[in-house]
């Protein structure tokens, strides 16, 4: 309604009803952000949780020189972390798994979220980002099996093996499959001089006679820009490939404790049959021994005199009238 000098009047109305307006309508602005950050919270969430689930089959109670893909529908990126505190109810430490997601050209990392896991063991880049992402396993085992490792790498993550021991590439080529099978996203490569090595690629060298190598492997450690990791067979060299230093540390001593506890149930096992039965395991000495030493572990450098007296307990444990696994 228009005043005689031409102005506009606006009725309380008019005006209540403008000033509802704008707060409904930012309250509707407020709402929506709040449910885009949540969303994107649960979806976080979700893709952790989905990645621990995910890694279940690779275990190697199904096959262990086979790798399985996981997908995503878009760009992700996967942070592990270890946490080897023990506590009253967690004597094994946990594995911690959390995930981002690039939306609109922006990572969701204010909304991730800890899945923790106590049984599991992985190895990665820390990131690793991608939509792509490869994962095997090996079993880690002292005299006996204590816990299958994970490794995950991503796509865009290219690994070059120089010239590496039989086992090692016999190992590799099952992994990467045969020109049939071999997938276009392949990311692993064998040669026999680094200089052979794709561009851009983390050349891992078996032979000190390379110069220049990201990764030096010898036959007892792991030398990376992080640090020197020390190792005892297969399923721990791969975890220092695909690992740095504080990680690999970390999870080692989770798997001492696991071991700890496995063989002080051993233990018990030799005295219950020895009672109920009269039968000698023959190996309460070493148990006992084996038990000190993991209780007394403080780093990787520790693992080679570990893996010695395991060595003798299973030589000891096969050749007993008594076995005790």
């Amino acid at each position: 309604m228009r005043d005689k000098k031409g102005g506009i009047q606006f009725s309380f109305a008019w005006i209540f009803a403008i000033i509802a307006g704008v707060v409904i309508l930012g309250l509707a602005i407020y709402f929506v952000v709040q449910f885009s950050g949540s969303s994107k919270e649960q979806i976080n969430v979700q893709n952790a949780m989905s990645i621990g689930v995910l890694t279940n089959p690779v275990e190697s109670s199904f096959e262990s020189a086979k790798r399985y893909t996981i997908t995503t529908n878009a760009e992700t990126r996967i942070y592990t972390e270890c946490e080897s505190q023990e506590t009253m109810t967690n004597s094994f430490g946990r594995q911690i798994i959390r995930t981002s997601e690039k939306t609109h050209n922006q990572w969701s990392e204010d909304r991730m979220t800890d899945m923790k896991f106590q049984n599991k063991y992985m190895f990665a880049k820390d990131p690793v980002e991608g939509r792509r992402f490869y994962v095997f396993s090996k079993p880690f085992e002292m005299s006996f099996k204590i816990a299958d490792l994970i490794y995950i790498t991503s796509a865009r993550d290219l690994y070059c093996f120089v010239d590496p021991v039989d086992d090692v590439e016999d190992e590799i080529e099952d992994l990467i499959g045969d020109e049939e099978t071999r997938s276009e996203y392949e990311n692993f490569y064998l040669v026999k001089r680094k200089r052979e090595c794709p561009q851009g690629s983390t050349s891992i060298c078996f032979k000190r006679t390379e110069s220049g190598c990201d990764v030096y492997v010898s036959d007892s450690y792991v030398q990376k820009s992080s640090g020197r990791m020390y190792y005892e067979g297969d399923a721990l060299m791969y975890a220092a490939i695909f690992s740095d230093k504080e990680e690999y540390e970390c999870q080692v001593k989770r798997l001492m404790n696991r071991a700890k506890k496995l063989f002080e149930i051993y233990q018990d096992k030799a005295d219950f049959v020895l009672q109920k039965t009269e039968c000698n395991s023959e190996i309460d000495m070493e148990l006992i021994q084996m038990i000190s030493l993991l209780n007394g572990y403080h780093s990787s450098q520790d693992v080679e005199v570990i893996n010695i007296l395991a060595q003798n307990i299973q030589y000891k444990n096969e050749n007993a009238e008594c076995r005790l696994w």
